[in-house]
């Protein structure tokens, strides 16, 4: 299988109860969309939106994996609040619409990386806003209403959700486990990881403070492993 569809073909075969399960993932994303769709319908008007479709993207980032860092609280908010803003602006100063919504674009991720809220809806945001303006001729008003409502609700929605399944939200990272001193000589400091992520210059879609935990459980487990077979 070609290395590029190992990951789908995993994530497909994954169990579909338990706290990460695709099920809780794709029912927290129901009541999310729902919870938001139903009470922003509440405040639209005429013939403006009362859902919009990014907000789909940051449903599956919320609840299917919400330790990833582009799921947080933050990053939901500001990146596409932030894009929705840029894309709305250049869709009005830009006369031609593939020129806004490429400057949308680019302009939505400087600004997200910067504002330390990187998601990648808020690209679709920007987009959907920058050409929304060209072609419908909407109002700033009329596009910011389901933005703003729509994305406080699903935060909402994913704080109460994760918490109440057993994972909550905003994501903390586990706890290393402490090492003793003077244990095998093959476990690492913690400079060596910032070290080889400072190498790999990579932008990883995990916390930093997540993959040292990772490597000290599995650290543990070898250690454990290779003191019963000196025993």
């Amino acid at each position: 299988m070609p290395p590029i569809f190992r990951g789908a073909a995993a994530a497909a075969q994954g169990r579909a109860a338990g706290r990460l399960g695709w099920l809780r993932g794709a029912l927290g994303a129901l009541i999310g969309i729902a919870l938001a769709g139903l009470v922003t319908r509440l405040f639209a008007y005429g013939d403006a939106p009362w859902l919009v479709a990014p907000l789909g993207a940051s449903a599956v980032l919320v609840f299917a994996v919400p330790a990833s860092p582009l799921a947080q609280p933050w990053s939901v908010l500001g990146g596409n609040l932030i894009s929705a803003a840029i894309g709305l602006a250049l869709g009005h100063a830009v006369g031609a619409p593939w020129l806004a919504a490429s400057l949308a674009v680019g302009f939505a991720i400087a600004a997200m990386t910067l504002s330390r809220c990187l998601h990648p809806p808020g690209g679709a945001c920007a987009l959907l806003c920058a050409l929304g303006v060209k072609a419908s001729g909407w109002t700033y008003a009329v596009l910011l209403v389901p933005f703003l409502p729509n994305v406080v609700l699903l935060i909402f929605a994913g704080w109460a959700y994760n918490s109440l399944t057993g994972h909550p939200w905003p994501h903390r990272a586990h706890p290393a486990p402490v090492l003793p001193a003077g244990t095998w000589a093959g476990t690492y400091e913690a400079a060596d990881l910032d070290a080889v992520l400072e190498g790999w210059d990579e932008v990883l879609d995990v916390e930093r403070e997540d993959l040292d935990a990772l490597f000290r459980e599995v650290e543990q487990r070898v250690i454990a492993r290779w003191r019963s077979g000196r025993a």
